[in-house]
């Protein structure tokens, strides 16, 4: 008993229809191999499926561009001259808006201004300043960051500062501050007198970094160098 008509309609079924595909896509590769082999037939078959994906068959002998070669003189077309027109139209815009920039960087730099009209010449004033204005706002939070990060770090300065001054006060206000068991001992005594000492040389340039910072100014290694 034969197989039933199907009829030629769009299937539904997502499932059924890539099945039918792939198994129809099989049968026609197959038949165009017989050909190529057969009768010694040059073909080329390009397919896509409604999913987008590419099948291609060629025959050993040739290539798809010979193919296509063929198939423009046969009738006497040429598939690649519209491509190749609107490439080249498309090459021409990007060369007119390559000097029309290269032109205005010229004219912001001063130079080829002779044949500017009035108005023109105007607009680019104002273009100058727009872009000036920009900068000098840029400039301006540089120095505000740089300023921010500057008071940040003499706070926390101040802050070890006074720790240091309070531990060091504490240990004066100790009674036996002044005894000594050991060696150990003695070392860290000088120790905690010599930081005494350039916590107070600290204080005196504090002053000084201070009115540095005011003006928007930073200050070197040698200014924060203890005594």
């Amino acid at each position: 008993m034969g197989r039933g008509k199907i009829e030629i309609k769009r299937i539904e079924n997502p499932t059924n229809r890539q099945v039918t595909y792939s198994k129809r896509r099989n049968g026609l590769f197959k038949k165009a191999r017989e050909l190529t082999v057969l009768c010694d037939a040059k073909v080329s078959l390009i397919m896509f499926s409604n999913t987008g994906k590419f099948h291609e068959f060629i025959s050993p002998t040739t290539t798809t561009k010979n193919v296509f070669d063929q198939y423009q003189k046969a009738l006497g077309i040429d598939l690649w001259k519209t491509h190749y027109e609107r490439m080249q139209e498309h090459l021409r815009k990007l060369r007119e808006k390559n000097n029309k920039l290269r032109r205005e960087i010229r004219q912001r730099m001063g130079e080829d201004l002779n044949d500017l009209s009035m108005d023109e010449l105007h607009g680019l004033e104002q273009r100058m300043a727009s872009a000036l204005e920009v900068v000098r706002e840029r400039k301006y939070h540089v120095i505000k960051t740089q300023t921010d990060t500057h008071k940040k770090k003499v706070k926390n300065l101040e802050e070890r500062h006074g720790d240091l001054v309070l531990e060091y006060e504490a240990k004066c206000e100790d009674p036996h501050c002044g005894l000594v068991d050991n060696d150990g001992d003695y070392e860290s005594a000088i120790a905690l007198a010599n930081a005494a000492s350039n916590l107070y040389a600290f204080r005196l340039h504090h002053g000084h970094l201070g009115t540095n910072l005011h003006h928007g100014g930073g200050f070197g290694s040698h200014e924060l160098r203890l005594a």
